[in-house]
């Protein structure tokens, strides 16, 4: 059995598929390039995460989806209902999430250096929850409420940083002063400004409900440790502001943890991590009402596969290129993004065979950086043969592009 099958990718006879139908026949039905997502892993990995939690009579779960991660209708269809929340990030995924049949009031919005124009937008919908992530915001947000909403009940939560974060890479590192490589977090409302943000916020006619920390993305197993200091960290905090006389709804713990993306990864315990939250916050004796986390990959990662074609085999200086119907920059930009982002590659109809070589996937755009995986050892592919890119259900065909003037990929969920 190879590490990477699930309920959704299996090898049979040498050969991929994609739940009970064969990788290479659904590229043939459909053409590629191709999203191919499960509806049957997406209900799993949600029902799973919703399971960690010890005991939900204690206080209620909120999964929030991370709605950045594929903003796909029929995902988010499944999502709705199985009982999700939506995490947004900008107007337009505030929109979308209404339109598909999320009520406002299971949506967060968290935006970044949020404009007049953005929180007008928001506010204008009833129930949405506003996440502060800049004390410096509140000045704009108060002018917004006055000049249109000045007796309305616009419901807030405080994104704070509690100065650490980990990530998978530099880029994805979203709490601390810095991330890794010196760059400045842009992110959260320092801790000595926290107070004073629920305090302007209620002075101003906001209605505070909430705290919420997001310290990066893509955890393994070794970041286990520092997370659990954040978690402490978020826990005092509220109980500091539950002494001030702020009556917290829920707290809002974001996202991080994700699938196994190589064979190696050390994956984040996430079981232990919901409960040491919930062992914590019983032992604070807080009276919130609801726990929130933010997945995003979790939920989505190991849920797509995008099928590329192989168009020929190319030899140059000693090596050989697999050259395909797709770029990463404008279909799977994650590799392109973070050099340190690695999608595992199959050939579908030639999954573990013997005459195994180092090849670079090489995609179709003008650009050095375009490979989907240098010098992989694998099955040596030939021309027609389908390969899949696993666990790109997340952060890819929602970072795609028509970079080069290509099309971005079609999508199917099977």
């Amino acid at each position: 059995m190879m590490w990477w099958e699930n309920n959704f990718l299996k090898v049979k006879d040498n050969k991929l598929y994609l739940g009970d139908r064969e990788a290479s026949e659904i590229a043939k039905k459909h053409g590629t390039p191709l999203y191919v997502y499960s509806r049957e892993q997406l209900i799993s990995n949600f029902r799973s995460l919703l399971k960690a939690f010890p005991d939900r009579t204690r206080f209620g779960v909120r999964i929030c989806y991370a709605m950045k991660a594929n903003p796909n209708r029929k995902i988010l269809e499944i999502l709705r209902k199985q009982g999700s929340w939506i995490d947004a990030v900008s107007p337009g995924e505030v929109s979308l999430a209404v339109r598909v049949g999320f009520p406002p009031q299971k949506i967060l919005f968290t935006g970044t250096s949020v404009s007049g124009r953005d929180l007008q937008e928001v506010f204008s919908r009833d129930g949405v929850t506003i996440n502060i992530d800049a004390f410096e915001q509140l000045e704009l947000m108060k002018e917004i409420k006055g000049s249109g909403f000045r007796n309305k009940k616009i419901r807030v939560s405080v994104r704070w940083n509690p100065g650490v974060g980990r990530g998978f890479s530099p880029r994805t590192i979203t709490a601390g002063e810095r991330s890794s490589d010196g760059t400045p977090i842009k992110f959260g409302v320092e801790e000595s400004k926290v107070l004073m943000a629920y305090e302007k916020a209620a002075q101003s006619g906001f209605v505070p409900v909430g705290l919420h920390q997001h310290l990066g993305s893509g955890w393994v197993r070794e970041d286990f440790e520092i997370i659990k200091v954040a978690v402490d960290r978020m826990i005092q905090k509220a109980r500091e502001l539950e002494k001030k006389g702020f009556e917290l709804e829920f707290l809002d713990f974001g996202g991080g943890f994700g699938p196994k993306y190589y064979k190696n990864q050390g994956i984040f315990p996430v079981e232990e991590y919901v409960q040491y939250i919930c062992q914590k916050i019983k032992n604070a004796r807080l009276k919130i009402e609801a726990v929130a986390l933010e997945p995003g990959k979790y939920l989505m990662g190991n849920v797509g596969v995008l099928l590329l074609h192989v168009e020929y085999r190319k030899e140059s200086y000693e090596n050989i290129f697999a050259c395909v119907n797709g770029g990463t920059f404008n279909m799977v930009p994650r590799p392109a993004i973070y050099t340190q982002a690695h999608h595992e590659i199959v050939n579908c109809s030639d999954v573990d065979g013997g005459n195994k070589q180092r090849v670079t996937v090489a995609g179709n755009l003008c650009e050095t950086g375009d490979v989907f995986g240098k010098e992989r050892f694998m099955p040596l592919p030939k021309r027609g043969d389908i390969l899949a890119v696993l666990c790109s259900g997340a952060y890819c065909r929602s970072m795609a592009s028509n970079y080069n003037l290509r099309e971005k990929p079609k999508e199917i969920i099977v």
